[in-house]
């Protein structure tokens, strides 16, 4: 395709997706088609030729349209919202347009310095405290979602909790040779659980707290657990606190759990991946009260706050607590930047080495 090309069917593009959006609420919302139905309108075998970026719009029109659940339409009120937006939509278009890899500041120093500033301004927004900020002892990153999140936060806990070895032994013991403990509600997101199977905890070590009748975290529950458990010899070490869960939408108190968790040393993750958009507006923020006992935070720009998916920011008030839990740096990524100490490099922030410019959308918003 010649730039001259790209520039005629870009325009058609954005002209399809703008007919889309104006017309949304005129498709039923979910998808007509049974199971196989997709795969056996396409041919079997990989097209010998190309065919025309006309006739490709077309196939969008009767092969995968009738297999779209309509997830921005206002008739949609199914899991949880995932909203997008003209400006994010463009910003994803230049992401891809750009093509950079943000795997390391010098790789493409604006993808990685825009990222930070707008966490900054992200974290100024929601009225975090200044620790969670890059100006302070931690700091932002856009994860791919809140179980990414959740992740990397309970393998940060999981490492400060062994004295930052079980990246070298393995996950045994804490430092008093007790099996690691955490806990959730039974109102968390299940990917608390998958957190647990894939750090090496074990769901067996994921104690599932009692709540109360609005379906918030029991404090003294909480308490009475992390007391029985290191009664037997165990080694409590990471709790999380909902600020709006998936199914219930709970608020869990944050400054009770977050006292406890200073108490007993424990890591404490808020997940206000379903509500934490709430708090741009003052009037709302009392629902992540204490919130500067956390040890990390997260919340979804990617549900109400029209930036479409991915986009989860990600905030650690101890930066070196994540990255001394994922850094691992071979000879072919070296650079004089890096061994600087001068600037970020958001591998170290997440699982996977490679990142796209995600930045760009929730600026742009």
């Amino acid at each position: 395709m010649t730039p001259e090309e790209f520039r005629r069917h870009g325009h058609e593009l954005i002209d399809w997706i703008a007919d889309y959006q104006a017309n949304v609420e005129r498709y039923p919302v979910v998808s007509q088609v049974a199971p196989g139905d997709i795969r056996r309108s396409l041919p079997a075998a990989p097209p010998q030729r190309g065919e025309s970026f006309t006739a490709m719009l077309q196939d969008v029109n009767d092969l995968i349209m009738p297999g779209v659940t309509h997830w921005q339409s206002p008739n949609f009120f199914a899991y949880f919202p995932s909203n997008n937006s003209g400006p994010g939509i463009l910003g994803e278009l230049l992401s891809a347009g750009l093509g950079v890899q943000g795997m390391l500041w010098i790789t493409s120093p604006a993808c990685t310095e825009l990222e930070t500033h707008v966490l900054d301004w992200v974290a100024q927004m929601l009225d975090l405290p200044p620790q969670f900020m890059s100006t302070g002892s931690g700091g932002g990153v856009i994860q791919d979602s809140a179980s990414s999140a959740a992740l990397v936060a309970m393998l940060a806990a999981r490492e400060r909790a062994s004295g930052y070895r079980s990246n070298d032994t393995g996950v045994t013991a804490g430092p008093d040779g007790g099996k690691l403990i955490a806990y959730i509600s039974s109102q968390t997101h299940s990917s608390l659980d998958k957190a647990a199977m894939i750090s090496g905890i074990g769901r067996d070590n994921l104690r599932h707290v009692a709540v109360d009748e609005q379906f918030a975290l029991r404090p003294d529950a909480l308490r009475a657990q992390i007391q029985t458990d290191l009664a037997a010899g165990l080694t409590p070490f990471f709790v999380t606190a909902n600020v709006g869960s998936t199914s219930s939408e709970a608020m869990d108190p944050v400054r009770a759990a977050g006292e406890i968790c200073r108490e007993f040393g424990l890591w404490l993750h808020v997940d206000a991946a379903m509500a934490g958009t709430a708090t741009i507006c003052p009037e709302f923020r009392a629902i992540q009260d204490g919130v500067e006992l956390a040890d990390s935070y997260c919340f979804n720009p990617h549900k109400w706050m029209f930036t479409n998916f991915d986009c989860t920011c990600f905030f650690v008030a101890d930066r070196q607590a994540l990255t001394k839990s994922l850094s691992i740096l071979p000879e072919y990524l070296r650079n004089a930047a890096t061994e600087s100490d001068a600037v970020i490099d958001y591998r170290d922030w997440q699982i996977s080495l490679g990142r796209r410019f995600r930045a760009l959308k929730l600026w742009f918003v």
